[in-house]
């Protein structure tokens, strides 16, 4: 009897940018501050770019005070949006 092998699931190829363009770079900057959840994995599939320049890019937003950190693993980093509520809280309780 002859079995035949399934190829597997067939994925389309991600072309995402290695480097930034300018467009990209604006869109970054205007809109990624204002999602709920960041991560270098929404990051990279939003705006179609590879995960280590989400990473780099999400590092260098949250330099700027752009985003928050909450949570930080190795395998794993979460960010969320700055509310104006919070930046205020923080800045009490740094005063105190």
């Amino acid at each position: 009897m002859l079995f035949k092998w399934s190829k597997g699931k067939v994925r389309d190829k991600l072309n995402n940018l290695v480097l930034f363009d300018k467009a990209t770079y604006d869109k970054l900057y205007k809109e990624v501050p204002n999602y709920k959840l960041i991560t270098p994995a929404v990051v990279s599939e939003r705006l179609k770019i590879r995960g280590s320049l989400a990473r780099n890019a999400l590092q260098e937003l949250l330099a700027k005070g752009m985003i928050k950190l909450v949570s930080k693993h190795r395998a794993q980093l979460i960010y969320t949006r700055n509310t104006k509520g919070g930046d205020e809280e923080a800045a009490a309780a740094e005063k105190a």
